[in-house]
């Protein structure tokens, strides 16, 4: 079965390609049938001396173009039809692949959940300083509020100190009062006495006079 493909004729990092007949079975640098022109991906203008006529006459007498060739053809206008998948995955490949994206999600993953872990500790963090700040403002109203009840209590001591002062000087004051009279007393006492032998004296004066 015959097959246009590709063959590289390009040098080292500098690709140039060939479209070439040959059978299938056969490799790409092992002859050909015939060269259809040449194809460097590098350039602007990608086909380079392609026989548009030679293609379609090989395509018309059974030639098959490769995936790549028919996708350059198509895009080329050369030939109509539908793109083709042009690269094939092994499955040890595919397997690599598949082991490279679930690699990629679990880092996805783990750094969503390290983002969510780092949110849920900063809010956690602020709400207990917030906790904190607020039970410290909580304790110092507390002491606010004891130093003035014990500044009260204090105020409420020295009142009754007061008052015990102005009890006692009350008392002494009345002992005072008390004291006097008891004074007046006895000097009214010693005026009676006073009084008595003078009282005798006119009467027994009195008596000699009569």
């Amino acid at each position: 079965m015959l097959r246009i493909r590709l063959q590289r004729i390009g040098k080292k990092k500098q690709p140039v390609y060939r479209f070439i007949v040959s059978e299938k079975t056969k490799d790409t640098q092992a002859g050909s049938l015939e060269i259809l022109g040449q194809y460097n991906p590098v350039l602007k203008e990608k086909l380079i001396n392609v026989n548009a006529e030679r293609i379609k006459h090989w395509i018309s007498v059974g030639a098959q173009p490769s995936a790549t060739v028919n996708n350059i053809l198509v895009n080329a206008g050369i030939i109509e039809g539908k793109k083709q998948k042009s690269v094939t995955i092994t499955n040890k490949r595919k397997a690599k692949l598949d082991k490279k994206k679930e690699d990629e999600e679990e880092k996805k993953k783990a750094a969503k959940e390290a983002k969510e872990a780092e949110v849920v500790a900063k809010k956690e963090a602020e709400e207990l300083a917030k906790k904190e700040a607020e039970e410290a403002k909580a304790a110092e109203a507390a002491k606010a509020e004891e130093a003035k009840e014990e500044k009260v209590e204090e105020s409420k001591e020295e009142e009754k100190k007061e008052e015990v002062v102005e009890e006692k000087a009350e008392e002494k004051k009345e002992d005072v009062k008390e004291e006097e009279k008891t004074e007046e007393v006895k000097e009214e006492k010693v005026e009676e006495v006073k009084e008595e032998p003078k009282a005798e004296e006119e009467k027994t004066e009195e008596k000699k006079e009569a």
